[in-house]
């Protein structure tokens, strides 16, 4: 297989990504939205790098979210007179990538040997018990969390403070959605893809043919969880300013990334953009068009669409696909 037949399924997405960037920026008010969308894309990208090369489903995912944003305000209160300027952000990202693979690396070494329902029981666990110990541990401001604001300000001055909450936060989470793309093919080209394939297909087997198939399992567990992270320092903290364990520990989030993965199509590199958007679209208009109602309408549109492609959008596509035209839809 050349180069290009490798790489090839990178480029619709990146396409994706560009067209949503200029209208973004060429369309007046259309920002926020495709902001908004881009969030639950790269949320979807970065967590089919577990779900859809494993098949396991980890519902304690927004831990790591969690931990990134924690990350990120930490660094921002922490090393507010330094003096470092954008330096401060950086070091928040990188700190939330080291956090969220800390958690994932305890948990994934204990958890990923079990499967079904207990893993996802379990991750469940982690989640809510590491929210009510940080509330009840009082540590990184407990329950009152920690507000970011005013550092914030004295850090970068008013103006540019708002333009980091506005649009560099942003432009953070279309880089990350790139990063994931580029990450989840690179994975699915080398020895580890075709090692989660096996674990996907049948574990057993897997381990009879001599895969170590726990410690694959946990690289891909580090790998989107540090996503994850990321996307909490950028979507969460820098966006927001704040950091409230009640918010950041919802496990909507999970949920939310779980039927972007399915109704795209898992495993596939496509699948989760097309998940979001099609999530991302539906829930944007339709809170401004029915606020209020927008879940009654929402819920069932999505059962529809599932039933009607029980493999995800891009995975009914990819069955129906041939020639050349496959290798665009991995």
């Amino acid at each position: 297989m050349s180069f290009f037949d490798k790489y090839a399924s990178l480029i619709p997405v990146l396409l994706i990504y560009v067209v949503l960037f200029a209208i973004g920026i060429l369309v007046p008010g259309m920002w926020q939205p495709v902001a908004f969308i881009m969030f639950y894309i790269t949320l979807g990208q970065a967590f089919n790098i577990f779900l859809g090369l494993t098949g396991y489903v980890d519902f304690g995912y927004v831990a790591f979210l969690a931990l990134g944003a924690y990350g990120m305000a930490i660094a921002v209160e922490s090393l507010g007179g330094a003096n470092l300027g954008f330096g401060i952000i950086l070091i928040g990202l990188v700190l939330a990538i080291v956090m969220a693979s800390i958690l994932s690396l305890a948990v994934g070494a204990v958890a990923l040997r079990l499967r079904g329902a207990y893993f996802a029981i379990a991750t469940i666990g982690v989640n809510e018990g590491f929210r009510y110990f940080v509330e009840g541990a009082r540590i990184w401001g407990g329950s009152e969390g920690i507000i970011i604001s005013g550092a914030m300000r004295n850090i970068f001055g008013r103006e540019t403070a708002n333009f980091i909450s506005t649009f560099v936060s942003d432009i953070l989470v279309f880089i990350i959605a790139i990063l994931a793309a580029i990450v989840t093919v690179l994975i699915m080209n080398r020895k580890m893809g075709y090692a989660l394939m096996a674990v996907r297909e049948d574990e057993d087997a897997a381990k009879v043919m001599g895969i170590n198939v726990t410690k694959y399992k946990v690289m891909a567990f580090i790998a989107s969880a540090s996503f994850a992270g990321l996307i909490g320092a950028s979507a969460w903290t820098l966006k927001m300013t704040y950091v409230f364990p009640s918010d950041v520990f919802l496990i909507t989030y999970t949920v939310e990334a779980i039927v972007i993965v399915m109704l795209g199509g898992a495993g596939t590199l496509m699948g989760p953009v097309v998940g979001g958007l099609i999530y991302g679209i539906l829930k944007y208009y339709l809170s401004i068009t029915l606020p209020g109602f927008q879940l009654i309408i929402l819920a069932p549109l999505l059962v529809v669409i599932v039933i009607a492609f029980p493999e995800g959008v891009v995975g009914a596509l990819k069955r129906k696909a041939r020639g050349n035209a496959r290798k665009y839809l991995r």
